[in-house]
């Protein structure tokens, strides 16, 4: 009974969103991808809200329920029958509504075959960034094959309007693959030269002996704009700025001026995040979700890591890989191990992880891991946390963190509904 009322529900907040957007006709850039995707999407908003009257997802709101509830400027009501026929209801009064966003700055996701398809049929783009597709890509369970999955995320774009735009990753080779069977415009961002916005000169900035965020320049045909983003740290977080820019460009707005835009921007909780650790120690947070790419992308940035203390890894599992679980576990336990003085292993592929590996420890989940790591934090030790949702590492960092009363603000999973999970 559960599913069917879900996809009723689907179905009436599709249809209200179908007709607020035939009624009110906003502008739409859908972001796409394996990774990356919130980051991305709220890099766009920070350029388009100085400029444009603009929404965007809120969230990791990217699904079939997902999208309509941002459209609509609706809440998951998770649940709470009363709380869903309450949207319907409110969904249909933002039909008629005198002031509706230019823009929509929409996340497109999915958990299951078919989901960004179904999409597709009824959203109609302005522009579509593709992130990043990742060789194994988290979901791949669900598919028969990465290559379908990939082509699931990359269906959005064949749903852009004649004149819209793609901005693809000019170093991704699905991203360029794409490019070459849609005959719309595009631009392109990466670190390569070649491509249309490209960022240089990426360093860590250091206050105090700790690391504080990072530093680049972005360009593009001869104008660049100084990037500075405090409390993040690795490339993880230039590319949602270089995609960013790149929508703006194809708007023809000024690259300076879009740079500028950037000085308030505060990248989503659990993604690279810096937060301060007990004992005078830095805890980055990256416990939002995990995946390979997303792991081999974290663990260059604690080797590149300047520190007076140890680097302390903790890796909890990288879930919904299915055929692939093993071996990627294997590889990644082998990386973390090259780059770290103390290693800790969270879930049940904590012993995979361990493999190929002598000095390491594991446990079987977060209070595992809570009672492991107490008491062993020393002064000037950079800790990286990350791991799939389910693993819930956000519940270690909380205990770990300098300030646990920020937790709300700056944490993952802080409504109630996910703590009472």
């Amino acid at each position: 009974m559960k599913s069917i009322l879900k996809k009723i529900i689907i179905k009436i907040l599709t249809l209200e969103s179908r007709l607020v957007i035939w009624r009110h006709k906003p502008r739409i850039v859908a972001v796409t991808g394996t990774v990356g995707k919130t980051s991305t999407k709220d890099a766009i908003y920070t350029v388009f809200s100085n400029f444009f009257d603009t929404r965007k997802s809120k969230k990791s709101f990217n699904s079939e329920i997902g999208v309509p509830l941002t459209i609509l400027d609706l809440s998951n009501k998770w649940n709470s029958f009363s709380g869903w026929a309450i949207n319907i209801v409110k969904g249909f009064f933002v039909i008629f509504s005198r002031n509706y966003p230019k823009w929509l700055i929409l996340e497109v996701g999915m958990d299951r075959p078919g989901e960004i398809k179904r999409i597709a049929k009824w959203l109609k783009p302005d522009m579509v960034v593709a992130t990043h597709f990742a060789d194994i890509p988290v979901h791949v369970e669900f598919f028969n094959s990465p290559r379908e999955l990939i082509e699931e995320e990359q269906s959005i774009a064949y749903s852009l309007k004649e004149d819209g735009v793609l901005v693809i990753n000019g170093g991704d080779k699905y991203g360029l693959e794409l490019k070459s069977k849609l005959d719309v415009k595009t631009v392109s961002f990466g670190m390569e030269e070649t491509a249309g916005v490209v960022a240089s000169h990426l360093e860590t900035l250091y206050e105090g002996g700790k690391p504080i965020g990072i530093r680049f320049r972005a360009e593009h045909e001869g104008s660049s704009g100084p990037i500075v983003l405090k409390g993040v740290l690795g490339v993880q977080h230039v590319f949602p700025v270089l995609a960013a820019l790149s929508c703006g460009i194809a708007l023809d707005l000024n690259v300076v001026a879009m740079s500028e835009a950037f000085r308030g921007h505060t990248p989503p909780p659990g993604r690279m995040r810096i937060l301060d650790g007990i004992n005078n120690s830095i805890i980055i947070d990256d416990t939002y979700n995990s995946s390979p790419i997303a792991v081999e992308k974290a663990l260059d940035v604690v080797k590149d890591l300047q520190t007076s203390g140890r680097k302390v890894v903790i890796l909890g599992d990288m879930r919904e890989l299915g055929d692939y679980a093993i071996k990627e576990h294997e590889r990644i336990g082998l990386m973390a191990s090259r780059v770290s003085d103390m290693l800790l292993f969270v879930g049940r592929h904590a012993k995979d992880f361990q493999r190929e590996i002598n000095d390491s420890n594991s446990v079987v989940d977060v209070e595992g891991a809570i009672s492991f790591m107490k008491n062993k934090v020393k002064d000037g030790d950079v800790i990286l946390v990350k791991g799939s949702q389910g693993i819930r590492l956000e519940k270690l960092v909380a205990i770990l963190m300098k300030y646990p009363e920020r937790k709300k603000n700056l944490l993952v999973r802080q409504d109630k509904e996910w703590k009472s999970i």
